[in-house]
């Protein structure tokens, strides 16, 4: 489910679940192995990739929809704890994006340090709501800090897919590369990074991060109880059902 491909002192970690690297519990697990563990394999920094074209599908909706709330419960869990993994992350990450990234994709980016996307006709954003579900607060705040308050409300209401060079210019990602050379950038930018005096950077990064972790600590039981109760709801459902017959054509 993750390959881990060492350059060195950086560690990649390759999201692997054909075809589009969705989020299941065995997968999210395998993440948060990986990331936990780094350190202690002597990883300094990590890169997250993904899929040539889609470097995550987000949550495997499939999948979820055959679960009873209890199994939804642990998979959404799962989801918030890689997501917390990455925050908490005691060593830089960077999320390499050579394709589209939509929902818990671009979550798991935007909990990186830095984000390199592929140029050209990809696309990434929080569309949740365009499938008929509500966007957590933890969520939305982790696309404000980058794009500010109001551009961020207008892209997660609207469930926006934005292209890269929009993502550029709005501050969803931080640099664009060919599609080939997103891991090979990202080695740079961390090589770059790994320079500095490290107690100092680390220490410093630690401060700059704090507010990511605290966002996602505030998602609780009562918040996932909620989020379950708005999956079960009518509406919801229906856009789910017809996702799902989308999905089958």
């Amino acid at each position: 489910m993750i390959e881990i491909n060492k350059h060195g002192d950086i560690h990649e970690l390759r999201l692997s679940r054909p075809p589009v690297n969705a989020l299941n519990n065995e997968l999210l697990s395998a993440l948060i192995a990986a990331i936990t563990a780094a350190p202690g394999q002597g990883a300094r920094a990590l890169i997250l990739s993904g899929g040539e074209k889609v470097f995550s599908g987000g949550l495997d909706v499939p999948y979820l929809m055959t679960l009873d709330r209890a199994g939804l419960a642990s998979c959404w869990s799962q989801f918030f704890d890689a997501s917390r993994a990455l925050a908490k992350s005691p060593i830089p990450v960077v999320a390499a994006i050579a394709g589209h990234n939509p929902a818990g994709g671009c979550v798991l980016a935007l909990c990186c340090d830095y984000r390199i996307m592929a140029r050209g006709p990809f696309r990434i954003g929080l569309n949740e709501t365009q499938v008929g579900l509500a966007v957590p607060d933890a969520i939305q705040y982790l696309m404000r800090r980058v794009t500010g308050a109001h551009r961020a409300e207008r892209l997660i209401v609207a469930g926006a897919m934005i292209e890269s060079e929009q993502a550029l210019a709005l501050g969803v990602v931080d640099e664009l590369t060919d599609a080939g050379d997103v891991v090979t950038r990202s080695l740079r930018w961390l090589e770059e990074l790994l320079t500095l005096p490290n107690s100092p950077m680390l220490a410093t990064r630690a401060i700059a991060r704090a507010d990511v972790i605290r966002a996602l600590d505030g998602f609780g039981d009562a918040d996932l109880q909620r989020f379950l109760d708005g999956w079960y709801s009518t509406d919801t459902q229906a856009a789910l059902q017809a996702l799902m017959a989308r999905l089958k054509k």
